[in-house]
């Protein structure tokens, strides 16, 4: 499972031309070379027998991770033969790719492990517009190959690392406005069940099981393969505008919703520390479509000065200045781009990677939160008030919308919602854990006092009592999963901590 990844690329895109000094300012020249000489990634080795997510605060003792076979037939033979073993020792069985799940979703202690990103094999219809793909395959390897072939994903994140399978497993959503999750898209499924047996899932074939596997958190079987519907790749010009926070929901009404040639939407708000900046401010972000000629369709390719937009997203660290001129550069030179264009495929095809912590004493930890259209001020208002009592630092924060979503059970967007991805920094130590759970608890109170939602995929810091009120099929959910798997040979840290016991509210 993947972690659901906000990307912060598009608005630093101002420094693409590498400003010239005069426009930067020495400060901001200063922040980033700080920030340089303090970006010191480091490979952190995980010893035999253990594993870890995104997060880097899971390592977890395991009994095995066992690598599936990128052949079809072979990997099918011998996952039958794990899952035989492992209802032999009484042993469960967890499901992984790229492991950007942060809340210990694809990790069981001592349980076995499948690693599923050797199975990542695809062929495409191009009549029907079907991709048929590998559980383990990634986004950026799904990419290219649609993109020599003149089509696109048609929801994913907003980022390339993550996996199918992690991603329909979370039920993913991103920049696609109006447009319900990647469960929509999804046309078929074969999955292998905890006795061995595989079967297709539909929505008309196997609906209960297709309804629960989709955001079902690898809870029900090994997702094999999928049939995706696919999208024509296309030409986008962008347009950034800026407008108070108050006014984004409004003025989305006004210039998207009725729109037809509009491709990809988000928005980002001010983090800036401060009462008159703080989640006050907006950017819209709004790719139009510019029809054009086969050949004229930008090529895809490596996305540019990786390592100085990353520079400067780091220089936000502990620091309002960094946030600050962040923030006036993007509202200043995100303007300047409006002329080019992109590819639908270009703007997916960027690892999370770019921007992420990998200095070994701090990590980036995720969170998101679903509102109704109506409650979105005052789930800022209260965002506002409750984030700056905590000592979390806040890096970004990216709008989107997601449409209702009518095909999965343990469904986070049960009406048409706008989201929150926020990103927070925070010391790899058990205080700073401990007060991000707390900042967490009262943002997860804030969304559902709002008729709102928070996202599963990241850290477990919402309370049994919140998840059930935020999620009143779960209960339902976890009698499926007894009944469905009656061994509980399939489980994780998720369900250790919300699906044990009678699975009902508390």
């Amino acid at each position: 499972m993947r972690r659901i990844a906000s990307r912060p690329w598009f608005g630093l895109t101002l420094l693409l031309c590498i400003l010239p000094c005069a426009m930067i300012g020495c400060q901001s020249i200063c922040l980033w070379v700080s920030a340089w000489m303090h970006d010191k990634p480091v490979v952190e080795p995980i010893l035999p027998g253990h594993t870890d997510d995104a997060s880097r605060l899971n390592r977890t003792r395991v009994a095995e991770v066992w690598t599936i076979p990128a052949d079809a037939s072979l990997a099918e033979d011998q996952l039958r033969h794990l899952l035989d073993k492992a209802r032999t020792n009484k042993l469960r069985v967890a499901i992984a790719g790229a492991r950007h799940s942060m809340g210990g979703h694809t990790i069981y202690p001592d349980g076995i492990v499948l690693d599923m990103l050797p199975f990542h094999h695809m062929q495409l219809d191009a009549e029907r517009q079907l991709l048929h793909v590998g559980a383990g395959a990634r986004w950026s390897q799904i990419i290219p190959y649609l993109d020599a072939r003149g089509f696109s994903v048609a929801i994913m994140q907003s980022n390339n690392d993550f996996s199918v399978g992690g991603s329909i497993s979370v039920n993913c959503h991103g920049w696609q406005h109006n447009r319900p999750p990647i469960a929509s898209t999804v046309q078929s499924l074969r999955l292998m069940r905890a006795d061995g047996a595989i079967v297709r899932c539909a929505r008309d074939e196997n609906a209960e099981l297709f309804s629960l596997v989709l955001g079902g958190y690898g809870l029900f079987g090994v997702i094999l393969d999928v049939e995706l519907h696919v999208v024509p790749n296309e030409r986008y010009r962008p347009e950034v505008e800026i407008l108070p926070a108050e006014r984004y929901v409004t003025r989305f009404a006004e210039k998207v919703d009725p729109a037809t040639d509009i491709g990809m939407v988000y928005g980002r708000l001010c983090v800036t520390p401060g009462d008159a900046t703080f989640l006050r401010e907006a950017v819209l972000t709004v790719f139009r479509k510019s029809p054009c000629a086969p050949a004229e369709m930008p090529k895809l390719k490596a996305p540019a000065y990786s390592k100085l937009r990353r520079e400067v997203y780091r220089a936000q660290i502990g620091s309002q200045a960094g946030k600050d001129i962040r923030w006036k550069a993007e509202k200043k030179f995100g303007e300047q781009v409006s002329s080019k264009f992109v590819s639908r495929n270009q703007l997916l095809d960027e690892k999370a990677e770019v921007y992420e912590e990998h200095n070994a004493d701090r990590t980036d930890i995720l969170h998101e939160y679903f509102v109704p259209p109506s409650r979105v001020a005052e789930f800022l208002e209260r965002a506002r008030a409750l984030i700056p009592r905590h000592p979390c630092d806040l890096l970004n924060v990216t709008i989107r919308n997601v449409l209702e979503d009518r095909d999965t059970l343990l469904r986070y967007a049960d009406r048409d919602m706008f989201t929150f991805v926020m990103l927070f920094n925070q010391p790899r130590t058990a205080q700073a854990d401990s007060e991000m759970e707390a900042m967490t608890r009262e943002l997860v109170d804030a969304a559902i006092e709002c008729q709102g939602r928070y996202y599963l995929p990241y850290r477990l810091h919402a309370t049994r009592e919140q998840f059930f009120r935020a999620y009143p099929l779960a209960g339902e959910f976890f009698e499926k999963k007894r009944r469905l798997d009656p061994e509980g040979i399939f489980q994780n840290q998720f369900f250790l901590k919300y699906g044990q016991g009678e699975g009902r509210d508390p």
